[in-house]
């Protein structure tokens, strides 16, 4: 059924803006509650009802469909921007739908185009009206200008949702190999609308894109064939070692309530893992609350779920532990480990030293397995928190993508 998801589209779209409006932090949880109350595992219904072409070709990076930006989600000093629907890989290996924006910068393209961007942007969350290419990104503020500063370099950028967002089907959270499809993807996809863009290309990703931007360097020249020219990756905030905190979850564990921030990001990773894997029956590991959380967490974007996250106990939405899942660990590093070997081109990972997103230590391990391996990385830290790491990195990072294209 779909009401539950029109009813959630209705309080996000009046009770939750009247909250803001009154700034009532009691009114504001309450109109997130109502809607968590309303949810099913009905969850996405949305997108499985949208229409597309029945497109022969479902190639990965064939365009399905083609529509003009509303230029209130133009990235500032965008000549000209478009939204593609395009064809890429699900977590079960099948073709699957993305969407994503492209943006042009103003001016005549140099001789070859203009060297592409491609963005992988943080988490927004699962459901289709958290698509940045529809809504906007989750913090207008920051990555506005921060996308604006590429545009202002020559470059075009390219914008994926991911699978699932914005299109049929539940996004896979931090699947880093079906995001890395769904990056690549998009630039062949942008490439085939618009003949100005080049096929010489990077990825910048920050927090959930960060991961995606360093999973989808271990793959862009297996997954972009001869038709692209991968040249290297910017990740900032990248949340690498996560499934190591998901082994010890269980009833009681831990025995008290964690950052909201934290928690909401649990929400998502476990909606994305019963989605892509269905065999492991999640729910049954879950309590009523916990599988209500979850459901939650398929319909509400990440400020939403921020709030309704706020003082939940993780030990009390499983009713029993997570390792008794078979081959647990082993799952969780297939579906969202970040590859610690096997790049070829250059990467630049960025981290906050206040950051409590993710961690320092999270980056500092991934850093550490890098080097050990011979890995062509480049570390730098910032006195600084999750999202202040991206703008100031930028100082860096616009020098380093500019030599990868020397």
């Amino acid at each position: 059924m779909c009401a539950p998801v029109h009813f959630a589209t209705h309080v996000r779209g009046r009770l939750y803006v009247e909250a803001v409006k009154t700034h009532s932090v009691r009114m504001r949880r309450a109109a997130v509650s109502i809607a968590i109350a309303s949810l099913t595992v009905g969850g996405t219904c949305l997108a499985a009802q949208a229409a597309f072409a029945d497109d022969a070709d479902r190639s990965p990076g064939s365009v399905v469909e083609v529509e003009s930006l509303p230029t209130d989600l133009w990235i500032p000093g965008t000549a000209d921007a478009q939204r593609i629907t395009y064809w890429s890989i699900g977590s079960d290996g099948n073709p699957a739908l993305s969407s994503g924006a492209v943006y042009v910068p103003p001016g005549e393209a140099p001789d070859g185009g203009w060297p592409v961007v491609a963005w992988a942007h943080g988490t927004s969350g699962l459901a289709d009206d958290c698509a940045p290419s529809l809504v906007g990104p989750a913090l207008p503020e920051r990555d506005y200008p921060y996308l604006g500063r590429w545009l202002e370099q020559g470059y075009a950028v390219v914008s994926t949702d991911y699978v699932g967002l914005g299109t049929p089907g539940v996004m896979p959270y931090l699947d880093g190999k079906v995001e890395a499809h769904s990056v690549v993807d998009s630039v062949k996809a942008a490439r085939s609308v618009d003949e100005s863009l080049s096929n010489k290309w990077v990825v910048v990703g920050q927090s959930q894109g960060g991961g995606a931007a360093i999973t989808t360097a271990r793959y862009a020249t297996e997954y972009g064939g001869d038709s692209l020219d991968y040249r290297g990756a910017v990740g900032t905030g990248v949340p690498a070692n996560i499934e190591l905190t998901l082994l010890p979850l269980g009833p009681g564990v831990p025995p008290t309530s964690i950052p909201a921030g934290l928690t909401s990001y649990l929400f998502y990773i476990l909606a994305g893992l019963r989605s892509a894997h269905p065999e492991i029956d999640l729910d049954s590991y879950l309590t009523p609350l916990g599988a209500q959380y979850v459901n939650a967490a398929e319909q509400l974007c990440v400020n939403e779920l921020h709030d309704a996250a706020e003082g939940v106990v993780v030990g009390d939405l499983f009713s029993r532990p997570l390792n008794q899942i078979p081959n647990f660990h082993g799952l969780l590093v297939d579906y969202m480990g970040v590859p610690t070997s096997g790049y070829d081109r250059p990467l630049f990972i960025g981290q906050g030293l206040t950051d409590i997103d993710v961690p320092a230590p999270s980056a500092f391990s991934l850093v550490a397995a890098l080097t050990a391996n011979g890995e062509p990385v480049t570390f730098t830290t910032y006195p600084t928190d999750h999202s202040g790491t991206l703008i100031d990195s930028q100082a860096d990072t616009i020098p380093f993508v500019r030599g990868l294209f020397d």
